[in-house]
């Protein structure tokens, strides 16, 4: 099929590839999808500089959580190169005030504790039982694959990675700007980036569709992969 549209794929905090496992297999009789890595980046810019190195010179985006606001500054810097643009289980705003910078510097470096204290391990099985709903908690083999793929990442990643989320921009005034078919996806029981935030989107983006997906919590891509892939075919379709 020589139509295939490029999809790239930005993957949240400590994810990488599987994050997007069932996307890339179930997706790829119709897109060219890719995964992007970010590394010790350690700004959205920087991430989305390097997508954007990556890509060709036009395709469909998707990005999750911390991949998600990658996406919006992909979109920022480049808007006649995007086709398509999904954000899944994400947000647009920056700090509402200094006092709510403090208060996230200091849950950052509480993970950062965390870690040095006992391992990325025990660190992502803790972050585990906050990203999962409580009903996929029973799920051993998805808490493992979650947990092993977080557990890949080192503290240098997590400390750059969180670091991007703390001198994070502002997107409000960038989203009634976006004019390409977007995808907003939103776990029912995410309880990170609540659909709430993703109405909020909806309501700014003109071409755009929400999509809640029931039973699911922040990482909707490996709890929900099925339905998660049927609404990401929809997007690419349309």
């Amino acid at each position: 099929m020589a139509d295939k549209l490029p999809l790239l794929l930005l993957p949240g905090m400590t994810c990488d590839v599987a994050f997007w496992r069932a996307q890339i297999e179930g997706l790829s009789d119709i897109a060219e999808p890719r995964a992007i890595g970010f590394g010790t980046l350690d700004s959205f810019e920087a991430m989305a500089d390097k997508a954007l190195s990556q890509a060709p010179a036009r395709f469909a985006i998707a990005g999750h959580s911390m991949g998600g606001r990658v996406a919006q500054e992909v979109y920022r810097k480049a808007p006649d190169r995007v086709a398509k643009l999904a954000l899944l289980a994400t947000d647009y705003r920056g700090h509402a005030d200094g006092a709510a910078r403090a208060a996230e510097e200091e849950r950052r470096a509480a993970m950062l504790a965390k870690v040095d204290a006992e391992g990325m391990v025990a660190f992502a099985r803790g972050w585990a039982k906050v990203v999962l709903a409580p009903a996929n908690l029973g799920n051993a083999a998805l808490v493992d694959d979650v947990v092993a793929m977080m557990a890949r990442h080192s503290r240098e990643v997590l400390a750059a990675q969180t670091l991007a989320g703390l001198t994070r921009p502002d997107y409000t005034d960038m989203l009634v700007r976006i004019a390409v078919p977007t995808l907003l996806v939103a776990g029912e029981t995410d309880t990170l980036r609540p659909v709430a935030v993703h109405r909020e989107m909806a309501a700014r983006i003109a071409d755009s569709h929400l999509v809640v997906i029931a039973d699911s919590g922040h990482m909707v891509a490996m709890e929900q992969p099925i339905r998660l892939t049927a609404a990401m075919r929809d997007w690419l379709k349309s």
